[in-house]
């Protein structure tokens, strides 16, 4: 495989080890402290900052999908632009991405469909230093055995855009859809709780969120809320803290959340 079709680790050493071992113990540890209910989800909503900030939270979420190992074998990643102005959402052309843990396949075929899309448009700079799909990468990794990716970097997109993504992705039991957000940044603690609160709420309601403010991936979670709607998904919040909780102080916090949604019967 040559260097152009593989997208390198951007973020490794920084927001989670760079050693394989290392990497693989820390992940096995936050997964092992996890609770992780009986759930079969078809979407997850999980938090993108460093590991000691809020692995323990996107560990409650990915905890759950363990017992769905075999069964899940494409995972529609969604996380917002930090780096790179994007307009829609970015796919790249490289065929896989790397952790320290390995390289995962980039779906070609789910690529293609997408960019039939006006929203959607082929931009490597996007995925090349942005952060918050790689961070979910090494949990995937942990917890199931043979997948590919189609991972979005999403710009200025609308709820309703990224919906129309998701839904010509949809596939069966063999696909999840994973969303990548924080929720508040840097406000005092109990700020952060009543706001980060507020914004869980809307979530388990199905109710748009109004501004990145709330959520720096809103745009994906409103994509996401607007086909569990659609589809009658059901949301189950799994974890709700902020780093003030895990690993910094409490006057500037950022808040995260994990959430499931599962079909109905």
């Amino acid at each position: 495989m040559s260097a152009l079709s593989l997208r390198a680790p951007a973020v490794a050493g920084m927001f989670y080890p760079d050693d394989p071992a290392v990497l693989a113990n820390s992940v096995d540890a936050m997964l092992a402290a996890a609770e992780s209910p009986p759930l079969q989800p078809k979407a997850l909503i999980v938090p993108h900052a460093g590991y000691i900030y809020s692995g323990p939270v996107a560990a409650s979420a990915y905890a759950v999908l363990r017992p769905l190992a075999s069964q899940i074998h494409r995972v529609i990643l969604f996380g917002p632009a930090h780096r790179v102005p994007v307009a829609g959402l970015a796919v790249p052309a490289t065929t896989a991405f790397a952790t320290p843990l390995g390289r995962i396949k980039v779906d070609s075929e789910a690529i293609a469909a997408a960019t039939k899309l006006p929203q959607v448009a082929i931009n490597d700079s996007a995925h090349a230093d942005e952060h918050s799909l790689e961070v979910q990468l090494p949990f995937l990794q942990s917890v199931l055995d043979d997948f590919v990716i189609a991972p979005f970097v999403v710009g200025g997109a609308s709820g309703n855009q990224v919906a129309e993504v998701m839904e010509l992705l949809w596939g069966g039991p063999e696909t999840l859809i994973v969303v990548s957000s924080d929720l508040s940044h840097y406000l005092p603690y109990h700020v952060a709780q009543q706001v980060d609160g507020a914004t869980a709420d809307n979530i388990m309601h199905k109710r748009p969120l109004a501004h990145y403010e709330q959520a720096c991936g809103s745009a994906a979670i409103n994509g996401l809320l607007e086909s569990a709607r659609r589809r009658h998904l059901e949301p189950r919040l799994l974890d709700q803290r902020n780093s003030g909780d895990t690993a910094g102080d409490k006057s500037r916090v950022v808040g995260y959340a994990a959430f499931a949604f599962t079909e109905e019967a």
